[in-house]
């Protein structure tokens, strides 16, 4: 059976051209999501891989429709393998149950490995020559000895309840959203 996913990303974009396309490939049913493609749930999507059976075929307008980047299509491609469903995008001319629609998948996932590992080859790279210089990466360290007197100094003078957090603020040279943020912060960490 031909299953047709139409996807806008916002509730005021139409469907209606997705739709139509969908139709006339000869689709049986299709489903409709008015939802971004960086949305994790995406409910339509996953209703539609509820139904699936072997030999079905999951028919889309375009790739872009499907998935939120390469690595998504690929990651649920693959899964429709898994489950002996093929997928066909009209516009972009990809039918995994051809020979020439696997061999252009496989090009697209192909291309995105070498991209992950260009990319990681040059964090590395890009680590090393800074290591090189001298400097290392990561986050940098916490607050300095002096932020920490002051949050210390905060919690003592409030806890004496003997100033307001804006003369408190003012003792410490720190503005009273500051005094309010570090009072904060020791609340939460529980000091």
């Amino acid at each position: 059976m031909k299953i047709g996913y139409a996807r806008v990303s916002t509730s005021d974009q139409n469907l209606d051209l997705q739709l139509d396309t969908l139709e006339q490939f000869g689709c049986e049913q299709i489903f409709e999501e008015k939802i971004s493609g960086a949305s994790k749930d995406r409910p339509q999507l996953i209703k539609l891989f509820s139904i699936l059976r072997k030999g079905d075929s999951i028919v889309v307008w375009k790739l872009d429709r499907l998935g939120r980047s390469l690595r998504d299509l690929i990651d649920l491609i693959s899964k429709m393998k898994d489950l002996g469903v093929t997928f066909v995008s009209i516009q972009d001319s990809i039918d995994t149950s051809t020979a020439t629609g696997r061999f252009t998948f496989n090009i697209f996932a192909s291309l995105a490995e070498f991209e992950r590992e260009i990319i990681s080859e040059r964090t590395r790279a890009g680590l090393a020559a800074a290591r090189a210089r001298g400097r290392k990466g990561g986050r940098p360290p916490g607050y300095s000895k002096e932020i920490i007197s002051k949050i210390k100094a905060v919690k003592v003078l409030y806890d004496q309840q003997d100033k307001t957090v804006q003369e408190i603020a003012d003792d410490l040279s720190i503005s009273r959203a500051t005094a309010y943020r570090f009072l904060k912060n020791l609340l939460i960490s529980g000091r």
